[in-house]
């Protein structure tokens, strides 16, 4: 494949962008990125915080935009990276629940839990999830691969990039987040 092959993959993707909310239904994408957009600025003035999530590359993609949010839109935003953290809970509690114990520790009640997983199904991404929901959290989800992934049915919304392409899909994430950040940062939402 082509480089240039591969961005017009990525721009077709991009126009195949699914999102559901809690009860399935269908958002249009732009609207989406708004209430997004608008579930990150309620935190920002709840004095609420993000909690992002992820494995490998969308780990990466959390701990970014933790940064980006924190440092540059003034909202408080955290992940659960940390070296000692990860061994310790998977230690003591399996990595199945390495993000679901944090989030019971730290997450309070209307905190944004953003969930990064291109596949949908990995189970501490999931069971973070359900911690988040059980805390009352706000959650938005970002996955790809199967349309049918649980990690879908999870969010009170839900971005799907339909592709089995991790590079495709991270990519696609990430600039998910960039997009809203962003737009918060320029005073555009």
């Amino acid at each position: 494949m082509s480089i240039l092959n591969y961005y017009q993959e990525l721009n077709r993707l991009i126009t195949k962008i699914e999102v559901s909310d809690i009860n399935n239904r269908q958002i249009e994408f732009s609207s989406a990125a708004n209430l997004m957009m608008e579930m990150i600025l309620a935190c920002k003035g709840t004095k609420q915080k993000i909690v992002l999530i992820g494995n490998g590359g969308s780990a990466a993609i959390a701990s970014h935009s933790a940064v980006d949010f924190w440092k540059n839109g003034g909202i408080k935003a955290i992940t659960f990276n940390d070296a000692s953290l990860l061994t310790c809970v998977s230690n003591d509690y399996s990595y199945d629940y390495v993000f679901a114990k944090p989030i019971e520790m730290f997450a309070d009640k209307d905190d944004l839990l953003i969930a990064i997983s291109s596949s949908g199904q990995s189970k501490n991404i999931i069971n973070g999830a359900k911690a988040a929901q059980k805390n009352k959290c706000k959650i938005v989800t970002l996955s790809g691969f199967a349309k049918e992934n649980p990690l879908r049915t999870l969010g009170d919304l839900n971005f799907y990039v339909p592709s089995n392409e991790y590079g495709h899909v991270e990519i696609i994430h990430h600039s998910i987040c960039h997009y809203v950040y962003d737009m918060i940062i320029k005073g555009e939402r």
